[in-house]
């Protein structure tokens, strides 16, 4: 199996360059990503940058909505390639053929477009909800939210007796 998974910023502006007859779109980028925890002797943080190759239509998402700095999740596979330079002599490439990218830059709705072709409002999804404390692990989820105290939970309803025979596993 030959499966890459990578998150890291993007080094420069993405360049998208077309085949001759405009059928096939190419994104060459590089991917900086910290060493976790390793320090250079000065104290710096220390990271590696690797070489990404996409395609078609990851090519043509990183164009439009990718920027220098921004937080992809790549996918994809390794890939060794050589070919023969100007001077004559072999260069050796590995390098990570995209399969697919996520973005995992917030979204910044002030520099969004005025018309994105929906209907709806855009929302941060990284945005703090204004009831820090709403969803599953709140004892009163799914309760109106006019201030109601939650029940205890009566502890004796899980002390259950069991014989090790009773057991399901």
């Amino acid at each position: 199996m030959n499966k890459v998974i990578l998150i890291g910023r993007i080094t420069k502006d993405p360049e998208i360059r077309y085949n001759q007859n405009g059928s096939s779109s190419v994104l060459n980028f590089t991917l900086a990503m910290d060493r976790a925890g390793q320090r250079d002797a000065q104290g710096n943080r220390t990271a590696d940058f690797i070489n990404c190759v996409a395609w078609n239509q990851p090519a043509d998402f990183i164009s439009r909505f990718v920027k220098k700095g921004y937080l992809l999740c790549v996918t994809g596979r390794l890939q060794n390639r050589s070919y023969q330079g100007q001077d004559g002599q072999m260069h050796y490439v590995t390098e990570v053929v995209v399969e697919t990218v996520e973005n995992l830059t917030p979204r910044d709705n002030s520099q969004a477009p005025a018309n994105n072709g929906f209907n709806q409002p855009q929302q941060n999804p990284f945005q703090q909800p204004k009831d820090p404390y709403q969803g599953y692990s709140n004892p009163s989820y799914g309760q109106s939210q006019n201030n109601q105290k939650a029940e205890e939970i009566d502890t004796q309803m899980f002390d259950v007796d069991l014989d090790d025979g009773e057991l399901p596993y």
